[in-house]
């Protein structure tokens, strides 16, 4: 029993040892926690109207906007990189980052605080188009994520990155799962008695759970935590790389606000609509951007300090093309089958077809700048393995600023539709990645731009002959075969439809000679690798 145990302990907290092998361990969770995420979507569009939604979904937009200050602006861009520097040295790594967690809890605590007692302020504020009970709900929620989801996420975020910097990705991915299962339960089951509070109940039982089941990574790191705070240098560090990050990512929650406040003018039901079309944008996003990106991170580090430059160079265009590879076809895809996507992720019994089809609009209007959207999380990467967070900083704080002007046009003065933000942020996104990238070329002194252009024009051609052939395929079969009145036979067409598309795009992939189609057999491989580990640990005590 006890080999058992230490079996199973050793499976989850083993070390990834490759960038690819990371990044693949890191996608297969996200997958799965993005289904169970899209589940969660799904169970609250048949439980609730889309006007309901919008109370629930608005209520995330404080607490959201002070998780992401903390974590994705302080923590995500700081904690790898100085983790790395300082784990030669016990002490000194502990001394550091234990001084920087504690900082940001009591940054953390002093936000709530304020936030709390000033909730009844800030909230009509960025909810114009509420009534005054929408808004005394938002109130009531809002005050509720703050004490009950925050602390925990925050925390386990820590635990989070403390894993990522030691390689170990399984619990880290494991816990949104958790997360996402506990609110899908919550409002299954006592929604009917308690309404929108089922779910908020169940968001703030599943932080503690996102704490919970990382706490074994400490054992596995040689981070020991303490209550500390000192000025050290990596104290000096964080505050050198955090301050234009968190500064980013500050500019970014107010043009998210902004986008809140623009659609609650756009009539009932508007977010929610909104907030639909753009997670399931996320979704290719978080499964290949973000997974790549965190997953690319302790390795571009290791590999600047070691002042490998060629080899830097390398993986940014190895990487760039690997991103486009697989995205560039799910863009196509999720145009031209973008409402089927929506019946199948969010057609719920109260969720109507006018919703649908505005959904659908707004996620291809999202779509367009996917293969940017995905690249961005590697290529901000880039920069943070240099400490360099200023770079990103100008340049987002440049984009949202052209995002925020284009949006406030087309819905103050052009009264244009809820799809025409969506079309705002793909414009800044495809601008933001394009400086970026050029920036980052020249900082390192020349990319191979010759051979990211023909593969990516070879990626462009056979996906436009295979979306092409896939539509009309998929049209026929909608008509003749299909009756898609019945949820599952939605799944079935896209599932036919996605088979084809993804066997075309692989064949014409291999006649044009696109090289990155090595990497469906390295996934063949690296999948039959873990299968194989998993089989072993089954029978071995047998």
């Amino acid at each position: 029993m006890n080999k058992i145990i230490d079996r199973t302990r050793q499976f989850i907290l083993a070390k990834q040892t490759s960038m690819f092998s990371s990044a693949m361990m890191l996608s297969v969770m996200i997958v799965i926690s993005r289904l169970f995420g899209f589940f969660r979507y799904r169970t609250l569009s048949g439980l609730f109207t889309k006007e309901e939604l919008d109370i629930f979904f608005a209520s995330f937009r404080l607490p959201d906007l002070v998780f992401e200050i903390l974590i994705t602006g302080a923590l995500t861009s700081t904690i790898i990189p100085i983790f790395i520097k300082y784990q030669g040295n016990k002490e000194e790594l502990n001394v550091n980052i234990s001084s920087i967690i504690n900082l940001i809890l009591i940054v953390m605590g002093g936000l709530i605080v304020i936030l709390y007692l000033s909730m009844g302020f800030i909230v009509p504020l960025i909810t114009p188009g509420f009534d005054n009970q929408k808004i005394e709900a938002v109130i009531l929620y809002s005050q509720f994520l703050l004490l009950g989801q925050l602390p925990f996420l925050i925390i386990g975020n820590f635990l989070t990155g403390i894993g990522q910097a030691n390689k170990m990705f399984f619990l880290s991915a494991l816990a949104p799962i958790l997360y996402n299962l506990a609110i899908i339960i919550s409002a299954i089951f006592f929604s009917s008695r308690f309404y929108l509070l089922a779910p908020i109940f169940g968001v703030m039982i599943g932080a503690v759970l996102f704490l919970l089941v990382q706490l074994p990574v400490l054992s596995g790191s040689n981070f020991s935590y303490s209550f500390i705070l000192k000025k050290t240098s990596g104290m000096l560090d964080f505050f050198r790389i955090v301050v234009p990050r968190a500064l980013t990512v500050v500019f970014a929650q107010i043009d998210a606000t902004i986008d809140l406040i623009l659609t609650t003018l756009l009539g009932a039901g508007s977010y929610t609509i909104f907030y639909f079309a753009q997670h399931l944008q996320l979704l290719p996003v978080s499964v290949i951007g973000v997974a790549f990106g965190q997953a690319s991170l302790p390795y571009l580090t290791e590999v600047y300090q070691d002042k490998k430059f060629e080899e830097f160079k390398k993986i940014v265009v190895d990487s760039v093309l690997n991103l486009f590879f697989f995205t560039i076809p799910i863009t196509s895809f999720f145009i031209f089958a973008r409402t089927p996507l929506v019946r199948l992720f969010f057609g719920g019994q109260k969720f109507d077809w006018e919703a649908t089809v505005a959904t659908a609009i707004t996620l291809s209007f999202f779509s367009f700048s996917l293969p940017f959207h995905t690249i961005y999380y590697f290529i901000t990467r880039c920069f943070y393995a240099f400490l360099d967070t200023k770079t990103p900083f100008f340049v987002s704080m440049g984009t949202i600023g052209i995002n925020t002007i284009l949006s406030l046009v087309v819905v103050l003065i052009f009264k244009l539709p809820v799809w025409y933000l969506a079309g705002s942020f793909s414009l800044a996104m495809i601008l933001n990645v394009t400086v970026l990238f050029l920036i980052l070329a020249k900082k390192i002194d020349g990319l191979d731009f010759r051979l990211l252009v023909v593969e990516s024009i070879k990626m462009v051609l056979a996906t436009l002959i295979s979306s092409v052939i896939v539509y009309y395929s998929m049209k026929f079969m909608d008509e003749l075969i299909f009756n898609t009145s019945y949820t599952i036979n939605v799944f079935f067409l896209l599932l036919v439809g996605g088979l084809m598309y993804l066997i075309l795009y692989l064949f014409l992939s291999w006649l044009l000679d696109v090289r990155e189609i090595y990497l469906v057999g390295k996934l063949f491989m690296k999948a039959r690798e873990y299968r194989k580990k998993i089989i072993e640990f089954y029978t071995i005590y047998e």
